[in-house]
C-alpha cells in the first residue's frame, strides 16, 4: 500500500470552515471569484488525496525536483557554536528552492482540473522559477506577475522565467513588490477563471490556498521525521525558518506541530531598523494591524485606515506586508515563536555558512541561519534545524554589490564596456 504524502488537518491547529483559522484566513474575494474558489477547493478536497494523484505527485517530486533534499549536519558550524545544527537543504531541489514543492503540485492539480493557462505572483522570483519550470514540464501556458523593483533586483531569475517560456509582467502599481504582484494575479485571474488556475505561491490568500500551499510543502518535514533518525533518536529541540508569507515555514514545521517538546521559530525580516518602512516585521510590531486583504484576514502592516505601509527587506522573498494565516494563529496559541534578523545579521550569516559549511544560503534563507546563530549563543548542546529554502545564486546581483561593491563594479563596467565594443 503506497504511503500517504498529506495529512488530514487536527483540530486545535486548522480551521476546518473555509478556512478559518479561528480569527484569521477565510475567503474574503469579489463575488466574480466564488465560483472559481469553490471549483478549486472542491477539486482539491476531491483530487489532491487521490491514489492517483499521489502516485503522480511522488513520482514528480523524485524524478523532476530531486527528492528527498539531505539534511546535513553542520560540523564545523556546530563545533563553534557549541550546539548541534543541522541543515535542511531545500537549495539542492530542482530552480534551488523550496518553492517547485508547491509549484509542480499546484500545476498538476491544474491539469487534473482541465486548465490550460498558468498564473502566478512573485517576489524573489524563486516561485515564478518553480512554476515556469513546473509549466514547461506539464505542458502549460505559463504568466507569471512580478513588482517591477523586484523584476529589477531580480533579473537572473526573470531571465530564466523567460528561458522556461513564461511570460514575466512587472507590475508598475503601488511600491512594486510582491503585494502589488498578487493584487494584478487576482484581477487576472477574475477576468478568465474558466481557463486559467491561479498558482500562488505562499500559504496565505484566500481559503482553500492556504491548506493547498501548507500540504504541497509538508513534503519537507515529512522528509526530515525519516532523514533525522540517521543523526539522533527524537526529535529537535529547536526548528528554525524564515517567514516571509510562510510557505517554506509551514512546509517545515507542519509535522512537528503535535511535537510540543519542539521550539519552532518563525524569523521575518528586519531590515535596516525597527523604523517604519524600514522592514517587514508583522509580529509583535505595532504597525500591525488585524485586517482584511488579498482575500484573507491576517496581520498587516498598514495604517489605521487599512492601507499597507511600506516593506522594506534586502530579500525580495520576505518583502512582504501580510503573514499566512496559520502562522499568525500558531503565533496566538503560542506554538510558534517568531523573532527577526536584519539585512546586516543576514548577510554575516550568509558568509559564515558559506565559509565554515561550503554552503552558500539566499537570501531569505540566511535570515533565518542568522536567527539560529542568535539562538545558539544562547543554549547549549541542543539539536537546532534550520530550513535552507534556497540557494543564493538568484542573490549574486544583491549580495556582491553589499559585500563586494568595488570589485563588483569593476566587473560590470568591464562587461557593459564588451558589450558596447562588440
Amino acid at each position: 500500500m503506497a504511503e500517504k504524502i498529506f495529512l488530514k488537518s487536527k483540530k486545535g491547529f486548522f480551521g476546518e470552515d473555509k478556512g478559518d483559522f479561528h480569527a484569521f484566513g477565510g475567503q474574503y474575494v469579489p463575488e466574480i471569484l466564488y465560483p472559481a474558489l469553490k471549483e478549486l477547493e472542491k477539486a482539491y478536497k476531491k483530487i489532491l488525496f487521490s491514489k492517483e494523484f499521489q502516485r503522480e505527485f511522488k513520482e514528480l517530486l523524485a524524478e523532476f525536483v530531486g527528492r528527498p533534499t539531505p539534511l546535513i549536519y553542520a560540523k564545523n558550524a556546530s563545533k563553534i557554536l557549541q550546539n548541534q545544527i543541522y541543515l535542511k537543504f531545500e537549495g539542492l531541489a530542482n530552480t534551488g528552492a523550496h518553492k517547485i514543492n508547491n509549484a509542480i503540485g499546484q500545476v498538476l492539480l491544474a491539469k487534473k482540473m482541465g486548465k490550460t493557462r498558468i498564473i502566478a505572483e512573485t517576489g524573489a522570483g524563486q516561485h515564478g522559477l518553480a512554476v515556469s519550470a513546473a509549466c514547461a514540464k506539464l505542458g502549460l501556458e505559463c504568466v507569471v506577475f512580478m513588482g517591477s523593483r523586484d523584476v529589477k533586483r531580480q533579473f537572473p531569475n526573470v531571465f530564466n522565467m523567460q528561458l522556461l517560456g513564461a511570460k514575466v509582467i512587472g507590475v508598475e502599481s503601488g511600491s512594486q513588490t510582491l503585494k502589488d504582484a498578487v493584487n494584478e494575479a487576482l484581477r487576472e485571474w477574475s477576468k478568465d477563471s474558466k481557463n486559467t488556475f491561479y498558482v500562488l505561491g505562499s500559504a496565505l490568500g484566500p481559503y482553500p490556498y492556504p491548506d493547498i500551499v501548507r500540504e504541497f510543502q509538508s513534503v519537507i518535514s515529512k522528509e526530515l521525521k525519516t532523514q533525522t533518525k540517521q543523526f539522533f533518536k527524537g526529535n529537535p529541540d529547536i526548528m528554525v525558518a524564515c517567514v516571509g508569507g510562510g510557505s517554506n515555514a509551514m512546509g517545515f514545521f507542519r509535522h512537528y506541530l503535535e511535537d510540543r517538546e519542539v521550539t519552532l521559530v518563525g524569523i521575518e525580516a528586519g531590515g535596516m531598523s525597527k523604523e517604519k518602512g524600514k522592514n517587514a516585521i508583522r509580529m509583535g510590531n505595532a504597525n500591525a494591524h488585524l485586517g482584511i486583504i488579498q482575500g484573507y484576514k491576517s496581520y498587516f502592516l498598514s495604517d489605521n485606515y487599512g492601507n499597507l505601509l511600506e516593506t522594506y527587506s534586502i530579500s525580495a522573498g520576505l518583502d512582504y506586508a501580510g503573514i499566512g494565516p496559520q502562522l499568525a494563529h500558531l503565533k496566538e496559541i503560542g506554538r510558534v515563536k517568531f523573532s527577526s534578523s536584519s539585512d546586516k545579521e543576514a548577510l554575516e550569516a550568509l558568509e559564515f555558512f558559506a565559509r565554515n559549511e561550503g554552503i552558500i544560503a539566499a537570501l531569505e534563507s540566511s535570515h533565518a541561519l542568522a536567527g539560529a546563530l542568535s539562538i545558539a549563543k544562547k543554549v547549549k548542546n541542543k539539536k537546532i534545524l534550520v530550513n535552507v529554502s534556497g540557494r543564493g545564486d538568484k542573490d549574486i546581483f544583491i549580495t556582491a554589490k553589499a559585500l563586494q561593491k568595488d570589485r563588483w563594479s569593476e566587473f560590470l563596467a568591464n562587461e557593459i564596456a564588451e558589450m558596447r565594443g562588440q
